[in-house]
């Protein structure tokens, strides 16, 4: 073999002894791909338990048995039992098809009306701009679950309310996002070709100032499931959430709390099931991020 060849297959580039990058970064692309493909299988796998729920509940986690109150977890109730002989286990898997969907639509309401909110001010500009931005600025002045909290008491109690009220704070974010990136492409070199071309405000947003700024409003979105999800279990702790006896994580801490020394397990199965399900979006969120970063794509 050459000295040439040999140089290509060790990354050495000819004429010079400093090995080039290439496989390195295609190996760095590989392993977030991997990793991507993973936090999704995972993220599916919630889902399709939240979506499953009912099926795969050993027990019905609404009726009540007092003999067996407050059992610790064994064979027969792995993750134990409540105060009212309900069964851990069973409660946490219903728990998850109101959690985790009821913050997958807050997530979806604050995401789309704070991207179309930020993307007709960053193009209009002018007075809507300055109306919407300064309504943005008088939600973002109020620290954000003490203004939940206020909206959430006014509504009253229950699923819709709170997201409702956790919607109210949340889309401001995504609209100062998505004005800030409307601006950075509003005067690109491909938007005056639009222009030219006879394309109108309409299609100009939907089919090219949209999907320049879809990339960065999914990774926020995704990494904002977490925080929005410990949002609406603190509603549900402090009794603005869902009623009962509907299952939620955040109201069965709240329900296990008062015996946290005596049955521990009543407020560490949904407290780690709020743990797992947190991380596993946020580190989905990260990878994702990393792997539509611009340089992860270069060969």
């Amino acid at each position: 073999m050459s000295v040439e060849g040999m140089r290509q297959e060790t990354g050495q580039c000819a004429g010079t002894d400093k090995p080039v990058t290439v496989r390195k970064q295609k190996l760095r692309k590989n392993h977030i791909k991997a990793k991507l493909i993973f936090f999704i299988a995972l993220a599916a796998g919630l889902l399709l338990a939240a979506v499953f729920a009912r099926q795969l509940c050993s027990y019905d986690p609404y009726a009540q048995d007092l003999l067996s109150a407050q059992q610790p977890p064994s064979w027969q109730h792995i993750l134990g039992t409540d105060r009212y002989g309900r069964d851990m286990f069973s409660r946490v898997l219903m728990g998850s098809t109101t959690s985790i969907f009821a913050t997958l639509v807050l997530v979806a309401v604050i995401t789309v009306t704070g991207t179309a909110i930020g993307i007709i001010c960053g193009w209009m500009g002018g007075k809507v701009d300055t109306v919407l931005m300064r309504i943005s600025d008088l939600f973002l002045a109020f620290p954000s679950l003490v203004f939940a909290l206020a909206v959430a008491g006014v509504l009253g109690g229950g699923v819709q309310n709170a997201i409702i009220a956790l919607a109210a704070i949340g889309w401001p974010k995504f609209a100062r996002l998505a004005r800030g990136l409307t601006l950075a492409q509003k005067d690109a070199p491909y938007l005056m070709a639009a222009r030219l071309s006879g394309s109108n405000t309409a299609k100009l947003l939907v089919k090219h100032i949209l999907p320049n700024i879809a990339g960065t409003i999914l990774v926020t979105a995704v990494l904002d499931i977490g925080t929005m999800m410990m949002e609406l279990a603190g509603l549900s702790f402090l009794g603005l959430g869902v009623k009962p006896p509907m299952a939620e994580w955040g109201s069965m801490i709240s329900d296990g709390r008062v015996m946290l020394q005596t049955a521990p397990w009543m407020v560490l199965a949904p407290g780690g099931a709020i743990f797992a399900t947190v991380m596993i979006f946020n580190l989905l969120g990260d990878t994702i991020r990393d792997y539509m970063d611009p340089k992860q794509r270069r060969k």
